[in-house]
């Protein structure tokens, strides 16, 4: 409800689903949790325009998630875009797309662009984002339109040693070109596993928890934390602002294996 012009999003990100629908990630069952995030999207978000999945849809890189994932986003009946992340399979999620809208890279409305890039580098956990990406950024920013750009990876640090290790190689590149660009609003991402809300020279930086485990902040070495999976709900409103809250799953306990150092 309210401007027609606003753009209402609701991203979930790193939902590690894998072939069975058994599979656990540091004994958290991901299929559950994530039902439990999808659910409260439904409470929490009934009226959005677009669905954002950013990446590591899948631990396994499985078809089988994939399609899954197609079919759960499908259900809420608004178009759903995702990105790969550095436990996907871009081959795959190119398959599981086809027929759908969901691997486009310019998202456009009246006011607002969305411009959805690919960090992920094959067989690495960090990412990366090729000149080729790079150019597509530059291109999409010839536009009169403000701008959320969206990829895997964290551009800027986040205050943990091992997740700053892993973040955009390049980020230094991509900042570049932003930071002086007025019509760029925000960066959207996902990877870490925690919530991010920073601002920089009027831009926004924002990170988002994961549906299924989530990562210690301001941890020097691998650590996971006991709050409970969320998603983000965005507001992109006509006159730049973006409004935003995060939601957790409440009630619910989940198996962790807090024992075990790395995913």
């Amino acid at each position: 409800m309210g401007d027609a012009e606003t753009v209402r999003i609701v991203q979930v990100t790193d939902s590690h689903l894998f072939q069975s629908t058994d599979g656990a990630l540091l004994g958290m069952n991901t299929e559950e949790s994530l039902e439990c995030v999808l659910s409260l999207v439904r409470e929490k978000a009934n009226d959005f325009d677009i669905l954002l999945a950013t990446g590591d849809i899948s631990q396994d890189g499985s078809a089988e998630s994939y399609a899954r994932m197609r079919q759960k986003l499908e259900t809420f009946n608004v178009p759903f875009y995702w990105l790969s992340g550095n436990h996907d399979q871009n081959d795959i999620i190119s398959e599981t797309s086809q027929g759908t809208q969901a691997l486009q890279k310019i998202i456009d409305f009246p006011k607002w662009r969305i411009i959805m890039l690919d960090s992920s580098v094959a067989g690495e956990v960090h990412g990366y984002l090729p000149q080729h990406e790079l150019n597509v950024l530059k291109e999409a920013l010839r536009t009169d339109r403000h701008v959320l750009v969206c990829f895997h990876h964290h551009p800027i640090n986040v205050g943990s040693k091992w997740i700053d290790n892993i973040g955009v190689k390049n980020a230094s590149e991509f900042m570049e070109i932003i930071e002086h660009d007025k019509n760029v609003k925000a960066v959207l991402w996902g990877h870490v596993h925690q919530e991010v809300d920073e601002e920089r020279n009027g831009q926004r930086f924002l990170a988002t928890p994961s549906t299924c485990i989530q990562f210690t902040k301001h941890s020097d070495e691998f650590a996971v934390d006991t709050l409970l999976p969320g998603f983000r709900f965005i507001e992109l409103r006509p006159d730049g602002q973006v409004h935003t809250q995060v939601h957790r799953v409440t009630g619910v306990e989940f198996t962790i294996d807090y024992s075990i150092k790395g995913y």
